[in-house]
């Protein structure tokens, strides 16, 4: 047989099997039951990791806790409670803090932290489809953070505060003389808290990281550096190493260095210690180490000449200069190889009082003078009112200056030099240190009056007297009554007073300002004087006198023929009645003697 044969025969021997297979019937496949059953299979078991999920949907984990607070398996509701009751004790206690090297505390409360307790529980609970759900549902949650609410401007505001306790100032350097030797304070670095940070970390860190929570800190740095510290200290070392001379007007006196060092302080200036030295206690060291080195000055005064004022003085004396001589001895002090002498002059010491100030005060002419009469005075009464008048003479009111009569007499005792005289005293005659005294004030006041000045106090006397304008006088008691005046113009005034020829007199020396314009009104209420009797062992009988009478002073006063002020002055006089040193006598006892 031929290979083609045996070909051919292998073919036709091969057909009927592969015709077979196709003919044969179809076997049923196994894949889409294994595929059916594997979908059931994962349907059932989704359904059962589903309803596990919504089962614990409305609970807390297990072992789960918040800021301390065991919440672990209960529901959404009681866990919520639990919260709610627990949290009261949590806010009251204090967040403990630190910053560098130094520790504190925030209350939450005043620092607007709080905990949102509903979305806290609403974190912890609800269906999740997260296999860690069901785990910890199971397993245990541990402890949770939970949702803080933060007002932003009270924590600002606490931070602020906390803020201030926690910095470290830094120290600056700082010089110093005890026992005649220098001494250095180190200068050190600070430090502040950064408040913004720190309000981040505190209200993302409480109840969730452990405390104290560390705040962030920023280095300050001195202003007077140990650099600026070891250089004044060098400064210092030099001015105290040996005494140091001053020479004034060819005296020399030697400093010791004890002095130097007493007077001797650094003060930080722009970041620099600049040395310097008292200018008071280094003076005085010079003076006490020389003689006559300095003159006063005279103060510039009026004074009467020919009845005219006049100034005199108002020369600058010679003072040590103790600006210049701290100078000098700092300069010859602290550089090397200096001769250890400072060399310095006299200053000049000004008048308190200049001629030129006293000039401007316009105090050219008598604007103004009044007088009253002595009348009957006795010997005593004359001498308190030349005594008096001797300490009104001269007497400067400045512009805008309050005048008092009593001031300028004062004080009116026996010591003084016034008298026991007559005076009138809760309406009744008896006798007083400086008696006589009230016809000074009567005139002074009058001065004051016509001058326009301001009438600051007066009061008339209980009594008229005839010496006196009606209404226009004053009296003067220490400790309750004063006559007063203010000189309400722009010019000086001077007075001049004197006793003589019989009459008190007051001038005013100054430039006119004012033009007064004045009027008195007729007596009214007229009442005769009586007799009364007194058996007082002080009483002074006297004669009935003037009647009582009550009157109006007016007075005008114009400037530049304007009114600017118009006042009205009312005041009653009692009767002057005659006093009886003895009792009255009885009813029966007149009728007889009539």
């Amino acid at each position: 047989m031929s290979a083609r044969d045996e070909s051919q025969h292998d073919t036709q021997h091969d057909t009927p099997d592969l015709l077979g297979q196709f003919d044969a019937a179809p076997q049923p496949s196994r894949v889409p039951r294994v595929l059916m059953w594997a979908a059931v299979t994962v349907v059932v078991l989704g359904g059962a990791y589903v309803g596990g999920q919504w089962a614990v949907a409305d609970k807390v984990a297990a072992s789960t806790s918040v800021a301390g607070i065991d919440i672990g398996g209960m529901s959404r509701t009681e866990a919520a409670a639990t919260l709610e009751a627990g949290l009261p004790a949590v806010m009251a206690r204090p967040i403990e803090v630190e910053a560098g090297e130094k520790s504190g505390t925030v209350d939450p409360v005043a620092a607007g932290l709080a905990v949102d307790v509903t979305a806290t529980v609403d974190e912890l609970t609800g269906f999740d489809l997260a296999p860690m759900h069901l785990w910890d549902a199971a397993f245990g949650g541990g402890e949770a953070e939970p949702v803080v609410t933060v007002d932003e401007e009270a924590l600002a505001a606490e931070v602020a505060l906390l803020a201030e306790t926690l910095a470290v100032p830094a120290v600056d350097g700082t010089v110093v003389f005890a026992d005649g030797e220098a001494h250095a304070t180190p200068a050190a670095n600070g430090y502040t808290v950064d408040t913004e940070e720190a309000e981040r970390r505190i209200a993302e860190g409480w109840l969730v990281v452990p405390e104290p929570i560390d705040l962030p800190v920023g280095a300050t740095r001195p202003a007077v550096t140990q650099e600026m510290t070891d250089a004044a200290l060098a400064q210092a070392e030099a001015l105290v190493s040996a005494p140091i001379s001053v020479e004034v007007e060819g005296q020399v006196a030697q400093l010791p260095t004890e002095v130097i060092a007493d007077a001797a302080s650094f003060t930080p200036v722009d970041g620099q210690l600049q040395l310097a030295l008292a200018p008071d206690v280094m003076a005085e060291a010079v003076r006490d180490r020389t003689k006559d080195l300095e003159t006063e000055a005279s103060n510039a005064r009026f004074v009467f000449r020919d009845g005219k004022p006049v100034i005199r003085g108002g020369e600058p004396g010679k003072t040590i200069d103790g600006d210049a001589i701290a100078a000098a001895v700092v300069e010859v002090g602290v550089t090397p190889g200096a001769q250890r002498t400072a060399t310095v002059a006299l200053a000049e010491a000004p008048a308190e009082s200049s001629r030129e100030a006293l000039e401007a005060l316009g105090v050219e002419e008598v604007v103004a003078e009044f007088k009253t009469p002595l009348g009957a005075s006795n010997a005593a009464r004359i001498h308190n009112l030349e005594l008096g008048t001797s300490k009104v003479n001269g007497q400067l009111v400045l512009p805008g200056e309050t005048w008092s009569l009593i001031d300028a007499l004062s004080p009116i005792t026996a010591e003084n030099g016034y008298l026991g005289a007559g005076i009138v005293s809760n309406g009744s005659l008896t006798e007083g240190v400086g008696g006589g005294l009230s016809q000074l004030a009567t005139t002074t006041y009058n001065v004051g009056f016509l001058l326009g000045f301001e009438d600051v106090e007066h009061r008339q006397h209980s009594y008229y007297f005839s010496r006196y304008p009606e209404g226009r006088e004053a009296t003067i008691f220490v400790g309750s009554i004063d006559m007063r005046f203010k000189n309400d113009t722009p010019y000086g005034m001077l007075l001049q007073s004197y006793v003589r020829n019989g009459e008190v007199v007051v001038r005013a020396w100054s430039t006119e300002h004012y033009t007064v314009e004045s009027s008195t009104t007729r007596r009214a209420n007229v009442r005769p004087p009586t007799t009364v009797y007194d058996t007082s062992a002080g009483c002074i009988a006297q004669p009935a006198g003037n009647p009582g009478f009550s009157v109006v002073v007016t007075r005008r006063v114009l400037l530049d023929g304007k009114v600017v002020k118009e006042e009205q002055d009312p005041w009653t006089y009692q009767p002057q009645n005659a006093v009886v040193c003895k009792a009255a006598p009885k009813k029966d006892d007149k009728k007889k003697d009539d």
